[in-house]
């Protein structure tokens, strides 16, 4: 055998050891299953996990959000909140309802009011639920506020019911986290430890993604010209992430801009110096309602709100009186995030 020979064997099984190592490789590294679809009318979800037999949920997750549409969509019109928006009443078939009210009514007292899923009637006054333009007086605000009050609204295990005819329910500020959380203690129920799911931009993870690392997750920059480009990321595990945001929806009033947060105390709009606010809890219903708290309190009131709670973590993005951008990023993710390591 000649030394070009040796040389074409040993070249030869090199590359062959190199492939069965390969091989190895990519037979240890975890299995991952992408699960994609759409809810509440046309919100996309984007679901990820480790699971060594490859199982598919995607109809399993379908169907519980469609349970979950039944019972707290606003545009399916005999939905159990479209059914007690009507009658002023409504007896609970799925557990949903009920569960969303116990937090509601929890973060609405821990926010002093500002996060209310009976603002609704202010918002459409205020023609942000249809995109006019609409400037009110005081009387006007005066004689919508009257319909508006958690504190209006009663409940129990069972049953919920209203005070006042006129007042509506509408849990868009916390349904998409409820809904997260629903599918993450599916999949948890599954034996599935390591996950991400995502509806419509919040997000719930546990455990680490497939190369072995924390779940890291975007914050928009709050920015309508500049729509998908990341500000910053946190790494995120266990927790639920959402963020909640005035920088597309906004008007301008006296050449200033008011956002589509309503103030639930005062009845008006808010003035933009608070852009975006990212809240991290142990649920995503908690993180979402927490979010919409913080845009309708501004930032002061909701950094004391998150720093008397330890259960909370907040990401602020606002303009300072300069008109520059500046960040409040809590004492828990100090280091957590992609702009600081």
């Amino acid at each position: 055998m000649d030394k070009n020979q040796r040389s074409r064997i040993y070249l030869l099984v090199l590359v062959i050891a190199i492939f069965v190592v390969w091989k190895y490789r990519e037979s240890q590294k975890p299995k991952m299953v992408l699960v994609q679809g759409t809810t509440m009318g046309v919100i996309a979800y984007n679901i990820k996990y480790i699971d060594e037999d490859l199982r598919n949920f995607k109809k399993e997750i379908d169907s519980l959000l469609i349970d979950f549409n039944q019972s707290l969509s606003t545009y399916i019109p005999d939905s159990e909140i479209s059914t007690f928006n009507k009658d002023g009443k409504v007896t609970f078939s799925f557990p949903y309802f009920s569960e969303v009210l116990i937090a509601s009514q929890e973060v609405y007292k821990a926010s002093g009011g500002y996060f209310d899923p009976t603002v609704g009637p202010l918002v459409d006054a205020w023609g942000f639920g249809d995109g006019k333009s609409v400037t009110l007086d005081s009387g006007q605000v005066d004689s919508v506020l009257k319909y508006v009050g958690f504190e209006k609204v009663s409940f129990t295990s069972e049953e919920v019911f209203k005070t006042i005819p006129e007042l509506k329910l509408n849990f868009s500020a916390i349904a998409k986290g409820q809904a997260i959380d629903v599918v993450a203690e599916y999949l948890m129920k599954q034996g599935i430890q390591n996950f991400m799911v995502e509806i419509g931009g919040e997000v719930r993870a546990k455990g680490k993604n497939d190369i072995g690392e924390t779940w890291t997750i975007g914050i928009e920059v709050p920015d309508e010209n500049r729509v998908g480009g990341v500000f910053d990321a946190i790494q995120l595990e266990d927790h639920g992430m959402a963020t909640s945001g005035n920088y597309r929806n906004y008007k301008i009033v006296d050449g200033k801009k008011v956002a589509h947060t309503i103030d639930p105390k005062t009845g008006y709009p808010k003035m933009i110096t608070l852009l975006s606010a990212t809240i991290v809890a142990p649920t995503c219903m908690y993180a979402d309602a927490y979010a919409t708290a913080s845009m309708a309190m501004g930032l002061d009131k909701a950094k004391a709100m998150v720093e008397s709670n330890s259960s909370l973590e907040a990401y602020f993005i606002y303009s300072d009186q300069d008109g520059n951008t500046q960040t409040y990023i809590s004492p828990g993710l100090k280091g957590k995030t992609i702009n600081e390591q």
